[in-house]
């Protein structure tokens, strides 16, 4: 497959094959990164089974699922049906050329397969194996199921999150399955690394249950040192004030006061009111957290005599940290959001094209690649195979042997 290639260099993992065994979200999200940075992502799909379970989320454009979009660009989806000898012979034929596996099914179902790490391993020394899953491999937990929100809970994010007088409350984004997606990648550029060194592959793995607790962050080390819950504080910071949600007359805006003298800049300049740093109540960071109470009261009767705007341009002007807080349209309407250039139309094959949320990663000498849109069910099976060495004969009798699913027939053969 040819990339296309973004003006300035070579992808930084150009030439790099990546067979993808994953579904839902922490997998996809994975290997979709290691696409934007230029590897080829060959994405297996039981042809059987609708492929990816992700494809029957909403909502659904020309037959395709937002979810699914969102989190597999840059990938070429070929349908194999490993329930046929055939399909799991032309499966390991692939896994044999390739670089970089992938994989994030329930405990077992990969040996199953014949394709675990130790058997596909003897067949590809230089493999790096990336195993995800809910709870690892090995001990009591690895026939758990889990989901992000399950693993919000049970390590303790949930506890930390939401406002003292309610219960603790999730996240709405996936954060704990981008969050493994991302250290899956991580995992996996480190045994990269570690290849071009010894010249042998490994195997990664992730669990979903782990990254959730490195996402509790610092209140996980506080806890541990001091056996004392943290409250929950809602918008504010258990540290720093004024930080939180404030009020002008026409919405809401997010500041962020982090230490003195920022808290002075906002008086004198924004605010034009000096006298509120000599205060005794204001005076230090201790001072405002004791008086939070009249503090935020204050800052919110002055914030409401005049629009969100008119602030929000004061406080850039003065190095004031605050942004407006907006409706998730509102944000990918924004002047901001322009100008990062975070969102662009791209050519997907049945709805003419679809938004794409480009990669957050820039390189100045190894750029991601051009966006390609997700790949439909299957949409590639015959030209990847073509590439593996398979002849249009041998095409058509792993055809008739069901190796594609039924109907009987490569997508694009």
């Amino acid at each position: 497959m040819t990339k296309k290639i973004t003006p300035g260099g070579r992808p930084a993992l150009e030439g790099l094959r990546v067979i993808d065994f994953t579904h839902f979200i922490a997998g996809p999200y994975c290997t979709m990164m290691l696409g934007d940075l230029g590897a080829d992502v060959v994405k297996i799909e039981n042809p059987t089974s609708g492929g990816d379970s992700m494809r029957t989320f909403r909502p659904l454009i020309a037959g395709e699922s937002g979810p699914f979009i969102w989190a597999n660009r840059n990938k070429r989806s070929i349908a194999i049906d490993l329930a046929t000898a055939s399909g799991r012979q032309v499966v390991i034929d692939l896994v044999t050329k390739a670089d970089v596996l992938v994989e994030n099914f329930s405990t077992g179902i990969m040996e199953r397969f014949g394709l675990s790490y130790e058997a596909v391993s003897r067949l590809n020394p230089r493999l790096i194996y990336c195993s995800i899953s809910a709870y690892g491999r090995e001990g009591p937990l690895k026939e758990r199921t889990g989901f992000d929100p399950i693993v919000q809970a049970e390590s303790g994010f949930m506890a930390v999150n939401g406002f003292e007088d309610r219960e603790p409350i999730r996240t709405g984004p996936a954060i704990m399955d981008i969050s493994t997606g991302m250290m899956a990648c991580n995992g996996i550029l480190a045994a990269l690394a570690a290849r071009s060194r010894d010249g042998v592959g490994q195997k990664v793995e992730i669990a979903l249950f782990d990254v959730a607790t490195t996402m509790v962050g610092y209140h996980a080390m506080n806890a541990l040192l001091t056996n004392i819950e943290p409250r929950r504080i809602g918008n504010n910071s258990f540290d720093t004030a004024p930080m939180g949600v404030f009020y002008a007359a026409d919405g809401p805006f997010y500041l962020a006061v982090a230490n003195d003298r920022l808290f002075e800049r906002l008086a004198r300049d924004v605010l034009a009111r000096p006298d509120l740093p000599a205060d005794r109540r204001f005076a230090t960071n201790a001072d405002r957290n004791a008086h939070r109470d009249e503090l935020f009261a204050l800052l919110n009767g002055l914030f409401g005599s005049k629009g969100r705007e008119h602030w929000l341009a004061r406080m850039r002007e003065e190095g004031v940290p605050a942004g407006a807080v907006r409706t998730l349209c509102e944000a990918f309407a924004s002047k901001e959001m322009a100008a990062r250039k975070r969102v662009t139309r791209i050519p997907h094959a049945t709805a003419g094209e679809v938004p794409n949320i480009g990669s957050a990663l820039h390189l100045a000498g190894s750029p991601v690649v051009s966006p390609t849109a997700a790949p439909t069910l299957g949409q590639h099976t015959g030209e990847v195979l073509r590439e593996f060495g398979y002849s249009a004969p041998e095409l058509a009798i792993l055809s008739e042997q069901g190796a594609f699913g039924r109907p009987s027939k490569p997508a694009d053969a």
